[in-house]
């Protein structure tokens, strides 16, 4: 060892030393400065109060991390399953829809869904944050909205997926203003006003909706399905004979990706909707986890035993479907009771996706009215039928009430949305358009340079 470098690594660890001395030193007189006071029970009490308000904030952020990160899921996930040349538009929708979103739920959105009301029906107050007094005032209103903020992006990107690949992009970012400014803030209002400010109608008759199967997912699912349903199919989706013709993704690699990226964001989805850090969160953590698995295993089942191949496309649905099915009842289920759902969850939605392409002729090229809708619809029932502190009537008949109540909001006004948005912007590019791809159309390039890529 040359002379020059012993002498470099010795002054290191003699700086060490003298910095833990420091340190040392400082917590001795600060622990004998401790040691002369007396403790006492309330002394105790505040300390301990104190440590637990900083993890709750801290898991609270870290969980609203996680959550934002599903926004990376859900652009790879759209984008791997269609074409090439559409990914441009469909990462603009997926980062645009979430940045609109955050201002129109900042200035009116968060005010409606957890403000004060004398209704149940909507909230009145806290507008453009106004809750917030200042550095001095109580700090936790700004990690409770950014918590519920990444939620509202997650309702509102749940539609780009169901309309991907003939839409407007100004049409887009006009829907994504009113689904997180609007639409999603009232219905959630009936369900977690209470969280904040509010008090809504559906809670106060013993709703459950853990972390959001019908409050997040199913209402980004059922605005999907009005959206779908006035823009009508992609070109070339159905034969003259009314066929189905399979339109298959450019990057089945990137959509796995994005399921993971959502899996992983799932463990700040639902156990972060404790917003507290405590023991409650282990069993969150795990029926989250157990659902998810037994919705893929099933659904790569229900695909093989259909098409005699294990399908990767609707098995990477199916645990997506196992995730949005236990979010309702994560915190309410036994673990076994979370596989059972995940598993009904995971053969659902291939059922649901070959009725809704088949059947009803609606193109939804990720799947995202089945993956969203139909099992958010099951989750938020199956956590009324497995309550873990027993079922009765009542839940179950409130549970359907929600679930219906969600769908008749939810579908209807995002069908008038559309419907409005249609006469004023136009909802839909044209067929040349469309064929050419919204990359060059409506961004004016290409995601793959290098690549040449050929439609056939």
């Amino acid at each position: 060892m040359k002379k020059g470098r012993c002498n470099l690594e010795t002054e290191f660890i003699l700086a060490i030393g003298v910095v833990l001395a420091v340190v040392l030193a400082a917590a001795s007189g600060w622990a004998g400065e401790e040691a002369a006071k007396p403790l006492t029970l309330e002394s105790n009490k505040a300390a301990i109060d104190l440590v637990q308000t900083h993890a709750n904030f801290l898991w609270t952020l870290v969980a609203a991390a996680l959550v934002f990160f599903m926004q990376a899921g859900f652009a790879a996930v759209e984008a791997g399953f269609t074409r090439a040349k559409n990914t441009i538009n469909i990462m603009m929708k997926n980062i645009m829809d979430f940045s609109i979103g955050t201002i129109a739920f900042w200035a009116v959105g968060f005010g409606l869904m957890f403000g004060a009301t004398k209704t149940g029906w909507f909230g009145t107050t806290d507008f453009f944050l106004s809750g917030w007094k200042g550095p001095d005032g109580d700090q936790w209103v700004l990690a409770f909205w950014m918590f519920q903020v990444v939620f509202a992006g997650t309702a509102a990107t749940i539609v780009s997926g169901a309309m991907a690949e003939r839409t407007k992009f100004q049409a887009y970012l006009l829907y994504s203003i009113f689904i997180c400014g609007f639409i999603y803030p009232i219905f959630g209002s009936w369900a977690w006003g209470s969280l904040l400010n509010g008090n809504g109608w559906l809670e106060q008759m013993g709703f459950i909706d853990f972390a959001g199967s019908t409050v997040v997912h199913s209402v980004g699912a059922w605005c999907a399905l009005a959206g779908a349903i006035v823009l009508g199919p992609r070109v070339g989706k159905y034969g003259p004979k009314g066929e189905v013709r399979a339109i298959p993704g450019h990057n089945i690699p990137l959509a796995a990706i994005g399921v993971f990226i959502l899996w992983l964001g799932w463990f700040g989805f639902n156990p972060g909707s404790t917003t507290t850090a405590d023991t409650t969160i282990a069993m969150i953590f795990v029926n989250t986890n157990l659902a998810a698995a037994a919705g893929a295993v099933l659904a790569m089942i229900t695909s093989w035993s259909l098409f005699k191949k294990p399908e990767i496309g609707m098995t990477l649905n199916g645990a997506l479907a196992g995730l949005v099915a236990i979010t309702a009842g994560c915190a309410n289920v036994s673990p076994t009771s979370s596989i059972v759902i995940g598993a009904v969850a995971g053969v659902l939605v291939v059922l649901s996706v070959l009725f809704i392409d088949h059947t009803l002729k609606i193109d939804d090229p990720v799947g995202a009215v089945s993956v969203h809708g139909v099992c958010g619809a099951w989750g938020t029932l199956a956590a009324g039928l497995f309550n873990i502190e027993g079922v009765t009537t009542k839940i179950i008949t409130t549970q359907l009430i929600g679930i219906g109540a969600c769908f008749v909001w939810s579908f209807f006004t995002a069908l008038i949305m559309f419907k409005v948005i249609d006469a004023i912007v136009g909802l839909r590019v044209s067929e040349e358009e469309e064929l050419e791809g919204l990359d060059v159309t409506e961004h004016g390039g290409h995601a793959y340079n290098d690549f040449m890529v050929v439609d056939h």
